[in-house]
């Protein structure tokens, strides 16, 4: 082959091998970014009757009227949903639950509650009265509560009580009370739990939360012994997944 020739030959391939090389060149637009749809929450009525059963631990002993967790509860769904939620506490500090049946039967609220909350028996345990009264009596109030709920078990929420023995006051307590408090409480817990279940009553264990009070002194209000408005609203988020399910249709 005559060089000129080869040459040319040459040019002409490599102006082909460019040419192909130029169609295969990976665009350099990117793809358009996809926004997944927003998921929201299941809705619930819209006028809701919220009623917490308790004890100090409910109406928020030491902490403002706003800081209580059944306030925080009603604020957070508030914020969550459309709803107008209407909040009624029956509790006083130092009742058990004997005070609180009593409280209830005087008081004879109507039973047309979308959501009804227990939190009782820390004082039974602190006044040493038989457990046998809790076992009696404990279960007599989650039937009030389920009444009260408009006879609906689905809305009834039990909350675990408190372990007091993790704060200034619990270990101020003379000699190995302060255990002897976390064993009775664990007892309480252990069957009030046990009876939700078995009774397919939704049970919310707090107890732990509390159990941080000495690591966390935040968590302890100051009083030294109940619990601060920043342990309430841990005990709120808790309570939650449950209450929606009790809201949610």
């Amino acid at each position: 082959m005559k060089p000129h020739f080869k040459q040319i030959v040459i040019i002409i391939l490599s102006v082909f091998l460019l040419s192909c090389s130029s169609d295969e060149t990976t665009p350099t637009t990117s793809p358009p970014v996809v926004t997944p749809p927003k998921t929201t929450e299941p809705p619930i009525a819209s006028k809701v009757n919220y009623l917490a059963l308790g004890d100090s631990y409910t109406i928020g002993q030491s902490v403002c009227a706003t800081c209580r967790f059944p306030e925080q509860l009603k604020a957070s769904l508030n914020a969550m949903y459309s709803s107008s939620i209407s909040l009624k506490i029956i509790a006083t500090t130092g009742w058990t639950t004997s005070n609180l049946i009593s409280a209830i039967d005087s008081q004879n609220p109507e039973p047309n509650y979308d959501l009804v909350t227990l939190l009782i028996g820390v004082n039974n345990q602190f006044q040493h009265r038989s457990f046998s009264i809790y076992e009696k009596e404990f279960p007599e109030l989650v039937s009030k509560a389920i009444m009260l709920a408009k006879g609906d078990r689905k809305n009834v929420v039990v909350i675990s009580i408190p372990d007091y023995a993790y704060t200034p006051y619990g270990q101020a307590l003379a000699g190995n009370q302060s255990s002897t408090i976390s064993t009775e409480i664990n007892q309480y817990n252990a069957f009030a739990e046990k009876y939700c279940n078995t009774n397919q009553i939704a049970f919310v264990s707090i107890t732990e939360i509390t159990r941080e009070g000495l690591n966390n002194p935040i968590l302890v209000a100051s009083d030294g012994l109940h619990p601060s408005e920043a342990a309430y609203r841990m005990f709120v988020d808790k309570m939650m997944p449950k209450v929606k399910i009790a809201l949610q249709d």
